[in-house]
């Protein structure tokens, strides 16, 4: 017989048993569907977080009291000194013109109102510096940043966010009109330009004023500052993260032998601590996988021994017209490999299909895992070899008088 009979002949008996096929193949789509799914996810979350970590500013860090990406017990960093306003100037001071230095507070849930007009409470009230616009990589599209004076004679100014501008004055100007936010009242003095969303939030939906006048507002008590410093350029990084460390220290007064009792953290850590999550949702992905396609490559050999079973007449029939032990070898165990591939295509599709559907809905970047992809075929491509060979060497093994005798 030529192979494309034997192809022929197989996936015509798939079509004759259209309900048994369809849940075997459901089987393993089931479990291609689960690790395709979560791949697609986590690519197109990868992909977000390098472009959404720019909000940190290039060639930048962060300084806090709690780290930037931990899910372990926060219990233990609450009990740090907060970093007070006092350390964070005495820092900005000791760093000098080494690098570019920001210091921030924010309060968040806040609504902004400008007369009858009023934002969702979903704003975010920035408490900062002249260096906020430059280590958050933003730019002023009206009007004007922040200045040090603002800051020092600690001015009711603010600049607004692009969604805030947006919401609040759609047809006018909103320059040297006073904004309210919490019952106080700010003046604004620019307007930043929109960078869009990143990590399913808007990146524009913020105000900004003087962190001396944000202290006055809400007080200085349990207000641990976050200190973000920038390099002037990628080669000066490491050096001024390592000068950054000492004097954080010596801001602290820690002496030689004892731990830091801060966090120190790059764009470059936070990805590092995504990814190590990433894999292990990854693993816990290909697992249930695993479990899932193990189920399905047994269901894959019942079904191929039941219908074996069911044409052992027709298996005399075709041996004794000549039909070889190879041929009927081939037939089911191609039954087997496109049950396998079938299901493996239907959970590709819809894995990449449910991934990207979530990725899309937290505005997050949709991505097509090739590489899984593939090794997801290939797999049940040989899933469907080794669940299919032994039914497939029975039917082949058959003796044909004994086939033909059989009801």
């Amino acid at each position: 017989m030529l192979f494309s009979e034997t192809l022929a002949l197989s996936f015509a008996s798939l079509k004759s048993n259209k309900l048994r096929s369809s849940l075997t193949v459901l089987g393993i789509a089931v479990g291609i569907f689960s690790v395709i799914g979560v791949m697609t996810f986590i690519s197109g979350m990868q992909s977000s977080i390098q472009t959404g970590l720019s909000r940190l500013g290039a060639n930048s860090l962060q300084i806090s009291k709690f780290p930037g990406a931990q899910f372990a017990d926060w219990r233990r960093f609450a009990n740090r000194r907060d970093i007070t306003y006092a350390m964070g100037e005495r820092f900005k001071e000791l760093m000098g013109d080494s690098a570019r230095v920001s210091l921030q507070n924010s309060r968040s849930a806040t609504r902004a109102v400008y007369r009858d007009r009023r934002t969702n409470p979903t704003v975010s009230l920035w408490g900062t510096d002249e260096n906020f616009m430059m280590a958050r990589s933003h730019d002023v599209v009206l009007g004007r940043n922040l200045t040090a004076d603002d800051v020092a004679f600690s001015r009711t100014v603010c600049v607004l966010g692009a969604d805030i501008a947006l919401a609040l004055f759609p047809s006018e100007s909103a320059l040297g009109n006073l904004v309210r936010i919490d019952g106080g009242n700010y003046t604004v003095v620019g307007v930043f330009a929109p960078k869009g969303s990143s990590f399913g939030g808007s990146q524009d939906s913020f105000v900004i004023t003087p962190i001396t006048r944000w202290l006055m507002v809400y007080g200085r008590s349990v207000r641990s500052m976050g200190i973000n410093v920038q390099a002037f350029s990628q080669a000066d990084l490491q050096m001024v993260e390592d000068k950054a460390v000492g004097m954080m220290r010596l801001v602290r007064g820690l002496a030689p032998e004892d731990l830091n009792d801060f966090e120190i953290f790059t764009n470059d850590s936070l990805i590092e601590a995504f990814n190590k999550i990433a894999d292990v949702v990854a693993v816990g992905a290909f697992v249930i996988s695993a479990i899932a396609l193990l189920a399905a490559g047994v269901g894959v050999m019942n079904i191929m021994l039941v219908s074996v079973t069911e044409r052992t007449k027709e298996i005399g029939i075709r041996k004794s017209i000549g039909a070889k032990k190879i041929n009927i070898l081939l037939q089911f165990l191609i039954e087997a490999v496109a049950l396998s591939l079938i299901g493996g295509v239907a959970g590709v599709t819809i894995g990449m299909a449910a991934g990207n559907a979530v990725a899309v809905f937290m505005h997050n970047a949709v991505s097509f895992p090739w590489g899984w992809a593939v090794a997801g075929l290939l797999v049940c491509g040989g899933l469907g070899i080794v669940f299919g060979l032994y039914p497939a060497w029975k039917a082949a093994s058959l003796d044909p008088i004994e086939a033909l005798r059989y009801e």
